[in-house]
């Protein structure tokens, strides 16, 4: 993939990837979110593959954004506070490897930002229970397929976007709401 030049790159994996990529399209600074599959040991998995939760990946996204309008550091944030980061290799119903909690850093600024952070919020007890989120180096990003590109708004009335994805979204307009596209 190329970035653009300004632009940088965070990988991110909290749960299913339909859920954290209708989070972080609506921030502004965030200029695309691909969903796909990293952290695994399988060339060019499938979903159904992932599913299967043999080869190793975790679904995952892809967010390309400018540090000059929205921090790394600012995408933690909002990444911690849209999924359960207590919960090993699950989120809500969706349970398996493939759910995992986990950063994958681009370079050292962002494994000592992740490490920063989530030493502050175990050192804060923020969630009343320990942090299991994982801090990887990337590795090599599948793009997933098309079908799951832009799934939340293509599909909101969809029930398990009504009832999961709606209230991560609402839960962001509330908390971030200044930091919105719109």
């Amino acid at each position: 993939m190329e970035i653009k030049e300004g632009m940088e790159v965070a990988t991110l994996a909290g749960g299913c990837f339909w859920c954290t990529e209708a989070v972080f399209l609506e921030l502004k600074g965030v200029k695309s979110v691909v969903s796909g599959y990293t952290g695994g040991k399988t060339v060019n998995p499938t979903y159904k593959e992932i599913c299967g939760g043999e080869t190793g990946h975790a679904e995952a996204i892809q967010i390309t954004f400018d540090p000059r309008e929205i921090s790394f550091g600012e995408l933690l944030e909002v990444f911690f506070a849209t999924h359960d980061p207590t919960t090993l290799n699950r989120q809500g119903n969706d349970v398996g490897t493939q759910y995992r909690s986990e950063i994958f850093y681009h370079n050292d600024e962002q494994r000592r930002i992740s490490e920063d952070y989530i030493d502050l919020m175990a050192k804060e007890n923020t969630f009343g229970k320990p942090i299991v989120t994982k801090i990887s180096a990337a590795s090599k990003f599948y793009e997933a397929e098309d079908y799951h590109q832009n799934y939340y708004n293509d599909n909101t009335s969809q029930g398990y976007c009504s009832y999961v994805i709606t209230p991560k979204i609402e839960k962001l307009k509330k908390l971030y709401a200044d930091k919105l596209k719109s």
